[in-house]
């Protein structure tokens, strides 16, 4: 059946600048990847801004972008590097020029080198050098914004840097990873004010982790109510004060007591029957779960800032632009004030301690050459994003 989408509703596409440029200065440098990839060189975006901007322009009239913080600031409340500063206007203004609209984030995962060794969001007192930070952004390059995105996913930064270790700091400390959080939602009150007393008619959101978290057995039901209370309650009621609300949806995480992902335990989710993409359980029916759930909650506008599939095949990025499409359409014949939704991601980047071999693009990128390559389903996204139209089969729904 053939759905349509209504005339408000905007689609995009989706990168974070620490994953597509070169590394520089900030604590992601020189950190080797799960297959022995050193995080540095990544897709070499700042040697191709006017080739990405033509191919960002061909997806999709919307970008979700960020800046590289450590690039741009080379000092705590330091002037922003003028080459740095005006490589980036060049390039927003080029999106501009192609009529693409611009979602800006503030805080990606990564941070300056100095930022770093101060202490970084574990110190309250290191909260002014970042809100000296994204002040100047918005200074800088507020006129080109439409939407505002302070954190991204601060529930995965604070779990994976705190609590499992994976990313920089590379700590396991529960504790701190609450701290963490805390003085990031101060951050972002504070920034929320800036914005709005700047640009009253800019929205201003962050972009929220949302996953499902399942028990297989009864060993699984602890690990996962635990979960779920950390990513979906605690983290996002330190970020209430927006005027949308941000949320990201890559797939479902059952626990036996551990997590169960294709990454990890691939047997076991073969054993279970389980749909997956290259890392996790495919489920799409959770995204309306998860919009459901905080549209009770909240009653806030919900635009979905990040939303796809890692795939190296493509085949089942093909399935999952149908399936979210249909997904999103119910919810709003439903009621639900969903704004806008971004694909993760325009093209291959560095998947942060995962490397670049896990691919998530509309385009592949080649990690020896950096040529950029559009793939079957680039095709069918820009078709739905610039026509609001998509096909799609109904399938007989099952139970989850």
């Amino acid at each position: 059946m053939k759905i349509t989408f209504p005339d408000h509703f905007f689609f995009g596409t989706s990168t974070a600048a620490p994953q597509i440029e070169t590394a520089f200065e900030h604590d992601w440098q020189g950190v080797k990847a799960r297959q022995g990839f050193v995080f540095d060189r990544t897709t070499d975006h700042e040697k191709r801004f006017k080739e990405d901007a033509g191919i960002i322009a061909s997806l999709a009239p919307n970008y979700r972008m960020s800046l590289m913080w450590s690039k741009l600031q080379r000092e705590p409340y330091g002037t922003f590097h003028p080459d740095t500063t005006q490589e980036y206007h060049a390039f927003i203004q080029d999106l501009k020029n192609k009529r693409v609209n611009i979602m800006m984030v503030l805080h990606h995962f990564t941070n300056p080198l100095w930022f770093a060794k101060l202490g970084g969001w574990e110190k309250e007192e290191n909260i002014d050098y970042w809100v000296d930070f994204a002040k100047k952004v918005v200074d800088e390059y507020g006129h080109y914004v439409s939407y505002w995105n302070t954190f991204n996913e601060p529930n995965v930064y604070a779990s994976y840097g705190w609590i499992t270790g994976f990313f920089p700091p590379f700590k396991i400390n529960p504790f701190l990873a609450g701290k963490v959080v805390k003085h990031m939602g101060m951050a972002h009150d504070r920034v929320y004010d800036y914005i709005k007393e700047k640009f009253p008619n800019q929205p201003v959101g962050i972009s929220h982790n949302a996953t499902i978290f399942s028990a297989e057995n009864l060993l699984g039901w602890f690990p996962a109510r635990l979960s779920d209370w950390w990513f979906m309650e605690y983290v996002p009621s330190h970020f209430e004060r927006v005027d949308f609300f941000g949320m990201s949806y890559y797939g479902r995480i059952p626990h036996d007591p551990l997590p169960i992902t294709y990454l990890e335990t691939p047997h076991k989710i073969k054993a279970l029957g389980r749909r997956h993409d290259d890392i996790w359980e495919y489920h799409p029916e959770g995204l309306r779960t998860c919009l459901d759930r905080y549209w009770n909650k909240y009653k806030k506008p919900i635009i979905i800032t990040e939303n796809g599939v890692c795939d190296e095949s493509d085949f089942l990025r093909l399935q999952a632009i149908q399936d979210y499409a249909l997904i999103l359409h119910e919810a709003l014949q439903d009621g639900i004030d969903i704004r806008g939704y971004y694909f993760w991601s325009t093209w291959d980047n560095f998947e942060w301690h995962l490397g670049p071999s896990m691919r998530f693009g509309l385009y592949e990128c080649d990690p020896v050459t950096m040529h950029r390559m559009r793939r079957p389903s680039g095709d069918l996204f820009a078709s739905l994003a610039y026509t609001k139209k998509i096909q799609v089969a109904v399938q007989k729904k099952v139970a989850s």
